[in-house]
């Protein structure tokens, strides 16, 4: 299946991201990567990439939309507030004038593992990919992005290896595929610049 396509069932409802709602910290973090081509979009235009960032306790992230990555610089307009996530339905509910990330659900899987996580960043680097592919955290080769298998696998990863200390993993099945967080949208950006950089 082509890249970016979105896997799950969902309900969006298409409007704005409240007025107040700050997202500008996430929006310039967004576009670092794509200055850096972390994030961005293929040869046929389709994007690849996203960034989220979890503000509240009730579970709630803002992450990059659908199909965004070719926007060289993004804004408010192109985030969308992920309400809910079922992975055992396949089923995402989000809010915002575009559709979430195709890979919203594995975000998700990544903020329900720990408290602690408040930015999770997907992007595509094939040189890191191939440099870090098992020797990292690295899901089954058999699994594809954005599925409650991708989701699951990444659930056994934190309790089988040692992703919850390098908080990174590969995506065997997804060229290109790196996934960091941390605490704080400055620590995984840090975070995967010094891999991209080192």
């Amino acid at each position: 299946m082509k890249e970016g396509v979105i896997k799950f069932n969902y309900d969006w409802k298409k409007k704005a991201l409240p007025a107040s709602l700050d997202i500008g910290e996430l929006v310039r973090y967004r576009n670092k990567l794509f200055s850096y081509g972390l994030i961005g979009a293929d040869e046929n235009g389709i994007g690849f990439g996203n960034i989220s960032v979890r503000y509240m306790s009730s579970g709630k992230f803002n992450i990059s939309a659908s199909n965004t990555g070719k926007i060289k610089r993004a804004g408010k307009y192109h985030f969308t507030m992920v309400n809910s996530v079922d992975v055992k339905k396949n089923f995402v509910s989000c809010t915002g004038m575009m559709v979430a990330s195709s890979e919203s659900m594995t975000h998700d899987i990544i903020y329900n593992l720990s408290s602690g996580i408040k930015c999770v960043i997907h992007v595509h680097n094939l040189r890191l990919w191939k440099k870090f592919l098992n020797k990292v955290p690295t899901t089954s080769k058999t699994i594809s992005y954005g599925t409650p298998e991708m989701a699951n696998d990444i659930r056994r990863l934190w309790v089988k290896s040692d992703l919850k200390e390098k908080r990174i993993l590969a995506m065997a099945g997804h060229e290109g595929g790196l996934v960091v967080f941390g605490e704080s949208l400055e620590e995984a950006y840090s975070l995967i610049m010094k891999y991209f950089n080192g």
